[in-house]
């Protein structure tokens, strides 16, 4: 039986009269890519946001590795092993590639960003970090400011650092959004070197051939609620899924359309 790292127990979360998550059950095995679709409002991103600590439930429990972490704050579960990227990346616009990407690798590292950078601990960055750029598929100078490079590689370079870290469990928040075919294909690359890593990853993604491609279960919310999990091939079965994307036929599951947020 595959080991369970997260669980989202019974999770709930209001602001103000819009109830963003009712009830919510989920759960992620070690090696699984878990996807997380659903309509525009449906509280994707805010379910993420419950399960990284950047909001608080209002009532339910999230355990990580079988350890409740539900009061616990964004750096104490980053530093535990729940990695995050978020749909825009986010990184220092003046800093050089290489100081943006070493805050990733510090989570993982207990002896401090001074120790990363000229320990050991640094030699090993150097290797990990060029067999991901090579999965990545591009080269420049890591020295360079980060905001020189295109929107793309900015993207890709987001899931990298959180790789970098190490985590048990990955949050990855739309990373095909703005990408070209290319671009998408090397996501899928660094998503699959995470499983081969023992990670387990929550990917939330327009794309419907992305999803239905490398995910192993789906969970589909629908105003902040769970209608349906299972397969890609339940889920692109499923009348109440289809349903809920406003009238799309099953056409638009089986891939090459996108969902909204």
């Amino acid at each position: 039986m595959a080991e369970v790292l997260l669980e989202v127990r019974n999770v709930n979360k209001a602001f103000g009269g819009v109830v963003t998550a009712k009830e919510v059950n989920m759960k992620v095995e070690k090696g699984e890519i878990h996807g997380l679709i659903g309509p525009n409002g449906a509280g994707k991103t805010t379910l993420l946001n419950l399960i990284s600590g950047i909001y608080d439930v209002d009532g339910g429990q999230i355990f990580f590795k079988g350890e409740d972490v539900t009061k616990l704050p964004p750096y104490t579960r980053s530093r535990m092993g729940i990695g995050r990227t978020f749909q825009s990346p986010r990184f220092s616009p003046r800093s050089s590639i290489r100081d943006n990407l070493l805050v990733g690798t510090d989570l993982d590292n207990k002896m401090g960003y001074l120790s990363s950078f000229f320990g050991k601990k640094g030699a090993d960055f150097d290797k990990e970090f060029e067999e991901l750029i090579k999965i990545a598929g591009f080269t420049f100078d890591w020295d360079e400011r980060i905001n020189s490079l295109p929107y793309g590689q900015q993207k890709l370079l987001e899931i990298i650092r959180a790789m970098l870290s190490h985590p048990t469990v990955m949050l990855v928040d739309e990373p095909c959004a703005g990408l070209n075919m290319e671009e998408q294909n090397r996501v899928k690359d660094l998503l699959n070197k995470g499983l081969e890593q023992g990670m387990g990853i929550v990917l939330i993604e327009h794309s419907m051939e992305m999803v239905m491609s490398v995910c192993h279960n789906i969970s589909v919310l629908n105003f902040g609620e769970i209608i349906a999990e299972g397969t890609p091939a339940e889920i692109q079965s499923n009348q109440q899924v289809i349903e809920a994307y406003l009238g799309k036929d099953e056409d638009t599951l089986a891939g090459g359309a996108h969902v909204g947020n």
